[in-house]
């Protein structure tokens, strides 16, 4: 009698191992569309398998935690941010759990983008204070060694599409940045690229307000060209964008330029004090960084824009004002369509 009851025993555990590893590696689903789940940070397996379940990630409980019972001697399940948009099977979950497969939010760093603008934008997808983030791309040792007089990260922090997890410290997000520009340098410019080379500050530097001048990638040069001659000449730059860059440096709002913007005392304003000004704008891609590498020869000094998303260059000053009359008028003309249309429509709701 024993023996067949110790025989049962055996075989209701076989039939039950048997149940369990089959069910660790059967798809479940218990969700509709997406579940995002968040582990915090000292939260137990138990209480982790419960939210599982609850959510609909798994199916049963204890599959899953005999699974991690056998092996938390060497691996553990961490903490974050989980998404979960599929029917998964339950050792698929442990293994997403224990190798930290957290979602990674994507964060989009256009180029030209200056610090500010980085700020606002790391704080809106991942949360970092933008105060604490300005207050760390004030600190240049990741730079001393391409840059040592750099005023700040600003031009360093290249733009381009990255993923980060919820929680990521301000730290990680500017050094995988620096980084990044780094990489950028060592093999797409790797001809030009000499590290600890005075001359990289006036590049990053020029290659930024080449970068805010023209959002058209086949004049930069051409715009990188005309600034070069200008700094030969001794004449100043009188870049637009510098100006809007002294104001935000000064916490001053600014719209549309004014003259006494123009006569805003700041060492970046670079219609009152020639030269390139102390420190990149803005953060250039590769193409402008290119361009300041490599500025197109000619013998144009001025440039306005065409209204239609470039610019038309001018070698003489009458040239140029002629130029600037055409563009004031074209743009009144069109500021005057822009307001009939807006007249039409209300007008028409009326």
């Amino acid at each position: 009698m024993k023996r067949k009851l110790a025989a049962m025993v055996v075989l209701l555990c076989l039939a039950g191992a048997a149940w369990g590893v089959a069910d660790l590696y059967r798809p479940y689903r218990g969700f509709a569309g997406r579940e995002m789940l968040e582990i915090p940070p000292g939260m137990g397996a138990p209480a982790i398998t419960d939210l599982l379940v609850s959510r609909g990630v798994l199916a049963h409980r204890w599959p899953f935690l005999v699974r991690y019972s056998v092996g938390r001697t060497r691996r553990r399940l961490k903490a974050g941010e989980y998404l979960f948009d599929r029917p998964l099977r339950p050792i698929d979950v442990y293994r997403k759990l224990v190798s930290g497969d957290v979602y990674l939010y994507p964060v989009v760093i256009p180029e030209g983008s200056d610090r500010f603008d980085i700020a606002r934008i790391v704080s809106e997808r991942v949360a970092i204070d933008p105060a604490d983030f300005l207050r760390r791309t004030e600190q240049t040792s990741l730079i001393y060694n391409l840059d040592p007089t750099a005023p700040t990260l600003e031009g360093y922090l290249f733009p381009d599409t990255y993923r980060f997890p919820r929680g990521v410290t301000a730290d990680t997000i500017i050094a995988t940045m620096v980084a990044r520009f780094r990489h950028v340098m060592q093999t797409k410019l790797r001809e030009d690229f000499v590290p600890g080379s005075p001359n990289l500050h006036a590049v990053v530097t020029l290659a930024s307000l080449v970068e805010k001048e023209t959002p058209d990638p086949a004049e930069r040069p051409v715009v990188a060209g005309v600034f070069t001659r200008r700094l030969e000449k001794k004449m100043p730059l009188q870049c637009d964008p510098t100006v809007i860059y002294a104001a935000r440096l000064a916490h001053r709002p600014i719209g549309v330029i004014r003259g006494s913007d123009l006569k805003f005392d700041s060492p970046f304003n670079t219609y009152r004090h020639a030269g390139l000004p102390p420190g990149p704008i803005g953060n250039p891609g590769e193409i402008s960084l290119r361009a300041a590498f490599h500025p197109a020869s000619g013998d144009a000094l001025y440039f306005v824009s065409n209204n239609h998303g470039g610019h038309v260059f001018s070698r003489t000053l009458a040239e140029h004002q002629r130029n600037v009359a055409r563009y004031r008028k074209e743009s009144g003309v069109r500021s005057q369509k822009s307001a009939g249309k807006k007249e039409q429509t209300a007008y028409s709701r009326q």
